[in-house]
């Protein structure tokens, strides 16, 4: 089972907002299980918290604003990116200022204080966004497509292509997000020396300089220009360096750009809210691309969400539990038995089947001439179902027995009658502490479900009652 993390302990670091030109303080702070993303604005009266959520972008000109209230956060994308680089899914991020730091352009800098700050194990299950389907974005005036796959893993694909003899067609490829901080949090944004320079005139990089941004040159520029380069930025002996790139950085890959957009790929789509277990293609993405296509995504899981995914049963397949092996597994025997086989069983949940017969004890007098399988005993056939996911932890299985200590959230809502397959599915809400299992319960009949409900019981040695 994969588990949440916070950080261990506070992380702070201080710099410019890109755009803004303000000194801003920024400090990572940990927090609770399912708390996400937000951000704080210390400055303001009552520091307002901003949630990071794609439905709270305002602005997508220069970077990701996020607004909600009368508080904004500007440039979010950088930050958010070294959270999922580093599997962090709790984090407050406190600021003095409207905008976050741009540092040297990429992640690395919140990369490193957050490594400093070290990762802590939370004890609830990680809920992760499971594309089951073909997701696809297309902005065709731009030529942007993105497209979401079925994957074990989140893993990245990213081309980018400006027309620019210099940049030339680049892709930039992420596998595993583990490799994030080494591979993608380096790399830098970039901009073309015109754009830079409209930027400068127009006031809108107030906080930008040599420092913090890769140039592309398309342009062939003599002595004259440089010298006035020179004068711009503030930087002596500006020149083209053959590559095409302005001499105020050496490139940490040959794509460091490709690589830049798919950082900020990931930053923008962390405000769907949850992780993603998906293959992302990526081609010409762009802030406004990246946040239209996370909606998308994060109304692909509200619909999935409302639609309880029914496990697949093929009765011609051999179960993993038949009869037997499960009357030797549980304590309960005839006419109390009520599960038939285990179809799967993973350390986080079981699938298993109950046929309903009119044979059934009950049916006698629930109800004479309308059999209709009890509401208890769909419970209690669920609750058996789970006991097989909990004993798997034990050897000897036989001598233990499970209790009922809770039931929550029960819902009937489908009756169940002679001829039906049960389908019951239950999934661990959270690890196996002193014996307490903690359930999710989920009985079908077809493609609906028939009965819901959190359990929570207890293990425990047969001797020791």
């Amino acid at each position: 089972m994969d588990f949440q993390h916070t950080i261990q302990k506070e992380a702070t670091i201080s710099g410019v907002g890109l755009h803004t030109g303000y000194n801003v303080t920024l400090t990572f702070k940990p927090a609770p299980a399912n708390y996400g993303y937000k951000f704080k604005r210390i400055d303001l009266p009552d520091s307002p918290i901003i949630n990071a959520d794609v439905d709270n972008v305002t602005d997508v000109s220069r970077g990701t604003t996020l607004t909600q209230g009368n508080a904004s956060v500007n440039t979010v994308e950088h930050v958010l990116a070294a959270l999922v680089g580093l599997e962090i899914d709790n984090c407050l991020i406190e600021l003095d200022n409207l905008e976050t730091p741009i540092l040297d352009g990429s992640a690395v800098g919140f990369i490193n204080i957050l490594k400093q700050a070290g990762r802590e194990k939370q004890d609830v299950a990680r809920q992760y966004i499971e594309i089951d389907d073909l997701i696809e974005f297309t902005d065709a005036e731009n030529r942007v497509e993105m497209i979401a796959l079925p994957a074990k893993e989140y893993n990245l694909r990213v081309m980018i292509d400006y027309n620019s003899p210099v940049l030339g067609l680049q892709h930039a490829d992420l596998d595993t997000i583990s490799d994030f901080a080494k591979n993608i949090s380096p790399s830098r944004t970039f901009c073309f020396l015109h754009e830079l320079e409209m930027l400068l005139e127009h006031n809108l990089i107030k906080g930008g300089d040599l420092n913090n941004a890769i140039v592309v040159v398309d342009k062939v520029i003599d002595e004259t220009e440089n010298k006035r380069l020179s004068k711009i930025f503030n930087k002596p002996d500006v020149m083209v360096k053959e590559e095409g790139i302005l001499n105020n950085l050496e490139l940490h890959f040959p794509n460091e750009p490709a690589r830049h957009k798919l950082l900020d790929v990931i930053g923008d789509l962390a405000l769907v809210g949850k992780p993603l277990k998906a293959k992302i293609i990526a081609s010409r993405p762009g802030h406004k691309s990246n946040v239209a296509f996370a909606k998308k995504i994060k109304q692909y899981y509200k619909d999935a969400k409302g639609k309880e995914i029914v496990p697949k049963y093929n009765p011609a397949t051999k179960p993993l539990y038949d009869i037997n092996k499960i009357s030797k597994t549980l304590p309960h025997k005839y006419p109390f038995l009520l599960v038939d086989k285990i179809i799967e069983l993973t350390q986080e949940y079981v699938v298993g089947v109950k046929n309903v017969t009119f044979n059934e004890h009950f049916f006698q007098g629930h109800f004479p001439g309308n059999p209709v399988m009890p509401g208890v005993l769909i419970l209690e056939a669920l609750a058996q179902t789970g006991g097989i996911l909990a004993m798997q932890q034990f050897p000897d299985p036989e001598n233990y027995d499970t209790y009922f200590l809770k039931i929550d959230q029960a819902k009937f809502k489908n009756m169940v009658v002679p001829g039906d397959t049960l389908i019951m599915k239950l999934e661990l809400l959270g690890p196996i502490r002193r014996g307490l299992v903690e359930m999710k319960a989920t009985a079908f009949v077809g493609n609906n479900i028939a009965t819901e409900a959190v359990m929570l019981a207890k293990i425990q040695r047969k001797e020791n009652r």
